[in-house]
């Protein structure tokens, strides 16, 4: 005879199984559907985007057709704007790099005034909204002459807390303090402890620390936005708002030799997001081993 409380625990089980199914497949659904979507009205006309079905795919000749009206707009324009990305992304990377991470080490490592106190202001500017930094930001930057400059995109997006305090997170809990010890008795400077010794090992949190500066400064919209007043500057997520501006779908007014057709701007949001797609596949095996980095403590 069948066990009934087994029969009730089975049935329980597979209820929540399901359940949890269930929701999992309607949040796939939920995001994947877009991007599809997005994906094929790339490949597709302006008529066919309209009456077509919505699954469709369409043609190669109507994504070249795309893609020439993409380069051909305001005399290619949109390469601009993407070498314009690549300029301030990795500009304010590289002076992310050099600021974060021995700045995480010292707070991790050395013992100095007003430390605790350095590492709560980390804190609680890392949980500010960035938006609420822009208008005093413009306003120093106006003072020194920088505002419409490529230094007032890059030095503000270089200003990375939450890359500080990760890299503290790692070295605090990650690095044996133990092989630090026996680098300085063997005559190492503290300089040299860190390059030769602390830094090699820290590469997963660097590669996080560099993806997570990238992928922010590369989705970044509100600062340069306000930072550049010309076109001629602006990064291709700011560019997107002049082809959408372009769009007889969404703007009316716009119709003439400039206008932008829907699967010209899907081709373009769908450019505008390869570049962190690519870092990522690229990067993702050290991505993987920084998110795990500081879960065990030596």
């Amino acid at each position: 005879m069948a066990n009934p409380r087994l029969s009730a625990g089975t049935a329980t089980g597979w209820a929540g199984r399901t359940m949890v199914s269930v929701v999992v497949a309607v949040f796939v659904l939920f995001f994947a559907v877009p991007i599809v979507w997005l994906l094929l009205a790339t490949t597709k006309s302006a008529r066919e985007l309209l009456v077509g079905h919505p699954f469709q795919p369409g043609g190669i000749a109507d994504l070249a057709a795309n893609w020439r009206e993409l380069l051909e707009f305001q005399d290619g324009a949109v390469t601009g704007w993407i070498g314009n990305s690549a300029l301030y992304a990795l500009g304010a990377l590289a002076i992310t790099l050099v600021v974060s991470i021995p700045a995480g080490y010292a707070l991790a490592m050395t013992e100095f005034r007003f430390r605790r106190s350095l590492l709560v202001l980390t804190l609680v500017v890392m949980l500010m909204p960035n938006t609420a930094l822009v208008l005093p930001i413009f306003l120093e930057l106006n003072v020194v002459g920088l505002i419409g400059s490529p230094l007032s995109v890059i030095l503000p997006m270089s200003f990375f807390p939450f890359g500080v305090y990760l890299t503290y997170i790692y070295f605090s809990t990650s690095l044996p303090r133990d092989l630090l010890a026996a680098a300085r008795i063997d005559g190492c400077t503290e300089l040299e402890v860190f390059t030769r010794i602390a830094l090699p090992l820290a590469t997963p949190v660097v590669a996080l620390v560099g993806f997570f500066s990238f992928v922010q400064s590369w989705n970044n919209f509100f600062l340069p936005f306000v930072m550049l007043p010309s076109s001629d500057g602006y990064p291709v997520q700011v560019g997107l708002t002049a082809l959408l501006a372009s769009t007889p779908a969404f703007n009316p007014s716009s119709a003439g030799t400039q206008s932008v057709q829907l699967p010209t701007l899907a081709l373009a949001t769908v450019v505008s997001v390869l570049p962190v797609l690519i870092v990522f596949l690229f990067a993702q095996r050290f991505l993987v081993a920084g998110m795990t980095a500081g879960g065990t403590k030596e």
